[in-house]
């Protein structure tokens, strides 16, 4: 699966959901039997993928991704000041990643996913096979939510999900808890009160 392959293999974090927790860099997952480019032929959204009944246009923020989080939605997130590393021209697509000017260990990692254009259907086809963690979440208003990842990093404080901005595209968002949060609170549910605050401002933008 090339989105598989794309999102695993951007070393933007120490640690992250695509494989087991390691030193170092994220290394890309083995996948040898998958096709050398996406099939954007396929229905979408496919068997049991939530539809997206309202679609956002994000195209302004793909430019920006660093904006979808506002200065005071950072400090919320890691409660004080924060940095924020763009990367417009990222493998996967546009990226940001925050991380707290105290370097405490937390990281947030956005992407707006441009490695195919079948949104969430490419996340639920991966699951019971590639994804080994694949859990719907409730959704963030009438935007579907999964957590999902090659191995479940949940007890290391780290969890990824796909929020579906429409039929063919995604925001993934991985939260990495810092050392003193881990075991305390559900790493996923993390990920998914950064993803709200994502959406406030993607549809408040669009």
């Amino acid at each position: 699966m090339r989105r598989l392959l794309v999102l695993c293999g951007i070393a933007l974090m120490s640690i992250t959901a695509c494989s087991p927790q390691t030193t170092g860099t994220a290394s890309p997952v083995n996948t040898s039997s998958s096709p050398g480019r996406p099939n954007t032929a396929q229905q979408v959204p496919g068997p049991g993928v939530p539809k997206v009944e309202t679609p956002i246009d994000t195209e302004r923020f793909r430019s920006a991704p660093c904006s979808t989080l506002t200065e005071d939605q950072a400090a919320e997130v890691f409660g004080g000041a924060s940095t924020a590393k763009p990367d417009a021209q990222a493998p996967a697509g546009p990226t940001c990643t925050w991380a707290p000017v105290d370097l405490t260990g937390a990281t947030v990692n956005l992407i707006f996913s441009t490695v195919d254009q079948l949104g969430l259907t490419s996340v639920y086809q991966a699951k019971d096979s590639t994804y080994k963690l694949f859990q719907p979440l409730e959704s963030i208003g009438d935007y579907p939510v999964v957590a999902y990842g090659t191995s479940d990093q949940r007890t290391d404080g780290i969890c990824s999900i796909a929020i579906g901005t429409s039929d063919h595209s995604t925001v993934d968002i991985t939260v990495t808890q810092s050392r003193g949060n881990i075991g305390k609170v559900d790493p996923c549910a993390a990920a998914r009160t950064v993803g709200s605050k994502v959406l406030a401002t993607l549809r408040e933008g669009s």
